[in-house]
C-alpha cells in the first residue's frame, strides 16, 4: 500500500513539473507590423466638420482628394472622426447612423477603397465617446469584428468618459481585439499625452497623441473666462504643441511615431466667440515643423472650397519627402535664439533637412555660418561635417531657387572656406532646405 502510495505521489509530481514547464497560453497579441513605417497620411473629419458629417460630404472629399492629386501625394487615409455612430443592436454590435450614412460603412469602405483610398474610423475607450456617442467599453471585441467586416483600415481611440480604466491596459485590450480580428488596422492612440503613452505604447499603437486638442493658432491665445469666472477651454497653439513634442524625439521611430495632432492648414474656427485663423506664412511654418517632427500628417481642413495657396503647402512633395523619410528619427531642435529656432533631421543617404523657424513679429535677417551649426546627435549618431563636407543646399520651398553649397574655394589651391549666407526670414515662417553630401 505504501509503496502504491509512492508510486501514486511520484506521477502526480511528474506530471505537475510537466504542467509547469509548458509554456504559458498569454491573450496578449501584437499590433499589426508593416502599416505604419513612415508617418501616416490623410485626411480626418473632425478639425472642420467635428459631428456635422454624413455621406455625402465623405464622398465629395473623397473625389476631392483624388482630383486635387493628394492621393498620389500620399494622403491615403480618409478617416471618419466622432459622429458617425448609431446605437447597438440587440447582441451589442455597433451600427452606423443610417440618416448619415444610407448605404452603410461596408458600402463607403468599398467607395474609397476603388479610388486608392483607406476608411479610418473613430472610437473611445469609454462609455461614451467624446461627442457623447456610443463608446466601446465592454464591446472591444465585437468592435474590432464588426470594423473588419466593414473594411476598415484605421482606427482612432479616444480617451473620453474612462473612469476607473487603465490607459495601458484599455489600448492593449482594444490592441488585441484588432489583431484577433484579422484585418491589419492602424491603430491611433489619441489619449492626449496624459499617461506618457510614449512611455509604454510601442508595441500597444502605430502612434499616440503627445499633446492635448490642436487650433487653428500659431501663437499661445490667451486664457479666458466665462460669467462665473471658470476658465474656458481654448485649442493649443502650433509653437505650444512643438515646446511640448520635440523632447520626446527618442520615443519615435518607424511603426511607432509621436502625434502632436492633427493639421491645421487651411483652417479657421470660431470658439466661444474668439476667431482663430492662421496666414499661409503660419500655415507653412505648421506644416514644415510636423515634417520635421516625424509627425503623422493628417489633414482636417475642407478639401471641396481649399485655396492654391493652402494646396501648394500641403502637396510640396519635398517637404513631405522629409515627413516619410525611411531612417525615422523625428528632427531635432538645435538652437533656440531670440525667438529663432534652428532644426535639423538626418535622412537617409547621409542626407539632412535643416530649417530655420522665425516666431518673432517682425521679419529677421540671419546669417548661416554652418561653422556654428554642426550637429552631433547621439539618438541618430549622426553628425555633420561643415568643415570637411561639402553639401548641396535646396531650397524646399522655393525649388526654382539655384542650389547653392555650405563651402567654397579658398584662394589657394585645394583649399576650401565654410561658406555663410545671409537669409531674411518673415514673420512667422520658415525657410527650409535639404542638404546633400556633394561627392
Amino acid at each position: 500500500m505504501k509503496k502504491a502510495i509512492l508510486l501514486l505521489g511520484a506521477a502526480f509530481l511528474s506530471g505537475t513539473l510537466a504542467l509547469a514547464q509548458r509554456p504559458r497560453p498569454t491573450a496578449d497579441l501584437p499590433k499589426w507590423e508593416g502599416v505604419a513605417d513612415t508617418p501616416q497620411m490623410g485626411w480626418s473629419s473632425w478639425n472642420c466638420f467635428m459631428t456635422e458629417i454624413n455621406e455625402d460630404l465623405i464622398k465629395a472629399t473623397a473625389d476631392a482628394m483624388v482630383e486635387l492629386g493628394l492621393v498620389d501625394a500620399g494622403y491615403v487615409y480618409l478617416n471618419l472622426d466622432d459622429g458617425w455612430h448609431g446605437e447597438r443592436d440587440a447582441s451589442g454590435f455597433v451600427l452606423e447612423d443610417r440618416e448619415k450614412f444610407p448605404s452603410g460603412m461596408k458600402s463607403l469602405a468599398d467607395y474609397l477603397h476603388a479610388r486608392g483610398l483607406k476608411l479610418g474610423i473613430y472610437s473611445d475607450a469609454g462609455d461614451f465617446t467624446c461627442a457623447c456617442y456610443t463608446g466601446s467599453r465592454g464591446h472591444e471585441y465585437q468592435d474590432a469584428i464588426t470594423y473588419a467586416h466593414w473594411g476598415v483600415d484605421y482606427l482612432k481611440y479616444d480617451w473620453c468618459f474612462t473612469t476607473n480604466a487603465n490607459a495601458k491596459g484599455s489600448y492593449t485590450l482594444m490592441r488585441n481585439a484588432l489583431r484577433k480580428a484579422g484585418r491589419p488596422i492602424l491603430f491611433s492612440i489619441c489619449e492626449w499625452g496624459v499617461n506618457k503613452p510614449w512611455e509604454w505604447a510601442q508595441d500597444v499603437g502605430h502612434s499616440w497623441r503627445t499633446t492635448g486638442d490642436i487650433g487653428p493658432a500659431f501663437a499661445p491665445v490667451p486664457v479666458s473666462y466665462d460669467e462665473q469666472g471658470r476658465r474656458k477651454w481654448k485649442p493649443m497653439s502650433v509653437l505650444e504643441i512643438i515646446d511640448i513634442n520635440e523632447p520626446l524625439r527618442e520615443y519615435a521611430g518607424p511603426g511607432h511615431w509621436n502625434d502632436p495632432d492633427m493639421l491645421e492648414v487651411g483652417n479657421s474656427a470660431t470658439v466661444d466667440g474668439i476667431f482663430y485663423d492662421m496666414t499661409d506664412s503660419e500655415d507653412r511654418a505648421h506644416f514644415t515643423m510636423w515634417c520635421m517632427m516625424a509627425a503623422p500628417l493628417i489633414l482636417g481642413n475642407d478639401l471641396t472650397k481649399i485655396t492654391p495657396e493652402t494646396l501648394a503647402i500641403i502637396t510640396n512633395r519635398e517637404m513631405i519627402a522629409v515627413d516619410q523619410d525611411p531612417l525615422g528619427i523625428q528632427g531635432l531642435r538645435l538652437k533656440n535664439e531670440d525667438g529663432v529656432q534652428y532644426w535639423f533631421k538626418p535622412l537617409a543617404d547621409g542626407d539632412w533637412a535643416f530649417c530655420v523657424m522665425n516666431t518673432r513679429e517682425e521679419d529677421v535677417t540671419i546669417t548661416l555660418d554652418w561653422s556654428a551649426l554642426e550637429v552631433n546627435d547621439a539618438l541618430s549618431k549622426r553628425r555633420t561635417d561643415f568643415a570637411g563636407t561639402t553639401y548641396s543646399v535646396r531650397d524646399i520651398w522655393h525649388p526654382e531657387a539655384k542650389p547653392f553649397t555650405t563651402r567654397t574655394k579658398g584662394r589657394r589651391k585645394g583649399q576650401f572656406n565654410v561658406a555663410a549666407r545671409t537669409v531674411t526670414v518673415p514673420t512667422h515662417d520658415v525657410v527650409a532646405y535639404r542638404l546633400t553630401p556633394v561627392k
